[in-house]
């Protein structure tokens, strides 16, 4: 049997990345999708974060323990990716992302028994030929909750504009990864110029720090804070979808609000950010030809 095996990881943006190109992959090569989504997140000390997208409509079944690699995966998926280093991309059984930037290699595999696909995949190329499938696998199932209802109702009764605030390096380092508040003024002008009246609904992993950053109509603007912690981040996610406009911030997680959005005569603002003279975010084949970056 045919099978493609996706190893699920980092947030839930980059989850939803991972998902995207196997799905796309399996399909086009008749080939059953398998989710592995444990192994990804054994390591991760830093964020602690954990599988979610048991809040989508996505296809395919969970690995097993043998599909996993297990026992011992970190040595045997070690081995595995010695022994595909040694081959062409194209005959490879574990693909691993060898870039940032979109690899159209991916499109042209083919699916021989079980192939690994490990990486973040992050372009829409990945999956543009597929997209309609891979936004009804995407939809979030909504939050049934009172405060999340009540707030999707304001966005919907108003020009409502997602601004994203994602905070990388703590409030005032140098580091240079998050975005400037000069961008997000930037940002916001072209959203003042090109419709009448927005109202901007704010969302981030800091929301106090993100009200200090933000110069915004003061009439005109909601933090939305509720939805704390990792377990709601896809109730935040949905109330983003329910927006006409977005603002990211050099984010998957904004990133996949914007894409999935699909009110009417939608505005994509977002940023081209480098650090150190590197493209941090912008990188080739991630942001959709249609956004405006400022």
């Amino acid at each position: 049997m045919k099978k493609v095996v996706t190893r699920i990881k980092g947030g839930l943006g980059n989850q939803m990345f991972c998902y995207a190109a196997a799905r796309r992959l399996a399909l086009v090569r008749g080939a059953e999708l398998v989710i592995d989504d444990i192994s990804g997140f054994g390591r991760d000390h830093l964020y602690r974060r954990h599988y979610g997208l048991h809040h989508f409509r996505v296809a395919g079944r969970k690995a097993t323990a043998r599909e996993r690699l297990q026992p011992f995966a970190r040595y045997r998926r070690g081995v595995w990716k010695w022994w595909a280093g040694r081959k062409p991309f194209l005959e490879r059984r574990y693909l691993e992302q060898e870039s940032r930037d979109f690899d159209p290699r991916l499109l042209a595999v083919e699916v021989n028994g079980t192939l690994y696909l490990d990486g973040y995949w992050q372009s829409e190329n990945y999956f543009k030929d597929v997209e309609q499938i891979i936004r009804a696998d995407l939809q979030i199932i909504p939050p049934t909750d009172t405060c999340n209802r009540r707030m999707a109702e304001r966005i919907l009764d108003c020009v409502a504009v997602a601004l994203h605030v994602r905070w990388f390096d703590p409030p005032g380092s140098s580091a240079g990864h998050n975005v400037s508040a000069a961008y997000y003024k930037r940002a916001v002008a072209v959203i003042e110029t090109m419709s009448e009246s927005p109202h901007y609904f704010v969302f981030s992993d800091n929301p106090e720090e993100a009200r200090e950053k933000l110069t915004l109509p003061l009439n005109r603007v909601t933090f939305v804070s509720h939805n704390g912690g990792e377990d709601s981040a896809y109730a935040d996610l949905w109330l983003m979808t329910q927006c006409q406009h977005f603002i990211t911030a050099n984010s998957t997680f904004s990133w996949w609000g914007a894409w999935l959005g699909c009110r009417a005569g939608k505005i994509v603002v977002t940023t081209a950010l480098t650090v150190d003279g590197e493209t941090a975010w912008g990188f080739k084949g991630l942001i959709p030809d249609e956004w405006v970056r400022v």
